[in-house]
């Protein structure tokens, strides 16, 4: 491994292709929902068709992981690329929501591909001392270009129609896609592709059975109650009367806290460990569920939302990082895709706990229990990852 990485090296083969991806998903991500109810789908169908994005990369993380590891992570990309191009082009030509959802599933699984295959180049070239840092970078270009997104896909609408995001979302996909072309082909891939041939995911997953009963609960953990909290927000905004445009603020708000905290927490990681980061981040957004239900009004509400977005912020890139420590040099991309699939099972899986219990008893029960989860979540962390920093497992 090169001692000469560093995050300013990595900004055009790695961050910029992310950056313009993270675009594009966050330039369709409040259109779906709209194109469904155009093409006749009820609020649920709509709901639906929303979810298949989330559900294909559910579905995407194994095969994903097994992908990159038999052709290589660009290639890899490049193929998720093409699909995602098409499917975007089978949203704007959709007749019906289903063929609509069809569509939006695709996007997950490239989604899936793209996240999988950034992070192992990442955990494969970075110095192990930069790892937290560039880990967390990329999680936070990738939220910055999701929090952009909207506001670019809304001057694309505003022209071309909700056919527009989808365009852009395309357009990204395609630049990404030629700056991975423009960029030489990494020599690591080489090696992890036809060194001993590509390994099986299951047989990776099987021999690493512990790492993802244990630290992978707690990631899973994670991944709910941080997908929880972009439930709870606009529903308990809407409980206690605010309307949709004060919402919007109090949500953009503490996602801008959530964005701008990505370096200081890759920093602290690197310099004090991860479990430095990783129990006070689900201490915060555990405790900042279980005060949801105290608020009442706007200034209450903001001030719990900007709580759980510093909580998240400063978790911004554990998951990733996590993975990359404990994954093995041989089956790294196999070991990843069964990793990222404990955090995605979280990410699905917070959101329909909150509907589950919001429609059996009430909403506030409901965000109580992510709390709870959260401080087990925090527990699970603290008592699984490794007091010692593991040594690197690169080349």
């Amino acid at each position: 491994m090169s001692t000469q990485v560093t995050l300013r090296s990595l900004g055009v083969r790695v961050y910029l292709p992310s950056l313009l991806y993270g675009v594009g998903q966050g330039a369709i991500a409040p259109i779906v929902a709209l194109s469904a109810r155009d093409l006749g789908a009820s609020v649920g169908s709509a709901s639906l068709v929303v979810a298949a994005a989330g559900v294909g990369q559910l579905v995407g993380d194994l095969p994903a992981g097994a992908l990159a590891g038999r052709i290589g992570e660009r290639r890899a990309m490049l193929a998720a690329s093409a699909l995602v191009v098409g499917a975007l082009g089978a949203c704007m030509l959709a007749s019906t929501e289903w063929l609509l959802a069809l569509g939006i599933f695709c996007t997950g699984l490239a989604g899936a591909v793209w996240g999988l295959a950034r992070q192992a180049y990442l955990a494969e070239v970075v110095p192990f001392h930069l790892r937290a840092r560039a880990m967390s970078t990329l999680g936070g270009v990738q939220r910055i270009g999701m929090f952009a997104g909207p506001f670019l896909g809304a001057l694309a609408v505003r022209v071309w129609g909700t056919d527009g995001a989808y365009g852009l979302h395309a357009a990204t996909a395609v630049l990404a896609g030629l700056l991975l072309l423009a960029m030489p082909e990494p020599a690591h891939e080489g090696r992890a592709v036809h060194a001993g041939g590509p390994v099986r995911t299951l047989d990776v997953a099987r021999s690493h059975a512990s790492v993802l009963r244990t630290l992978g609960m707690g990631a899973l953990l994670v991944g709910a109650v941080r997908a929880s909290r972009q439930v709870v927000i606009p529903l308990w905004a809407d409980s206690i009367g605010l309307d949709a445009a004060s919402t919007s603020l109090i949500f953009g708000i503490a996602g801008s806290v959530d964005m701008l905290l990505f370096y200081p927490a890759g920093r602290v990681m690197d310099r004090r460990g991860r479990a430095f980061v990783a129990v006070p981040s689900m201490v915060i957004l555990g405790l900042a569920h279980l005060l949801l239900p105290m608020t009442h009004h706007a200034v209450t509400l903001a001030g719990v939302a900007l709580l759980m977005g510093f909580g998240n912020g400063i978790g911004s890139g554990i998951i990733m990082t996590l993975g990359a420590d404990v994954s093995p040099l041989v089956g790294r991309t196999a070991f990843l895709g069964a990793w990222r699939l404990c955090a995605d099972a979280g990410n699905s899986a917070g959101p329909l706990v909150i509907g589950a219990v919001s429609a059996s008893v009430a909403l506030g029960p409901a965000v109580l229990l992510m709390g709870g989860v959260g401080l087990v979540g925090a527990v699970l962390m603290g008592r699984w990852i490794p007091r010692h920093a593991p040594a690197p497992t690169g080349p």
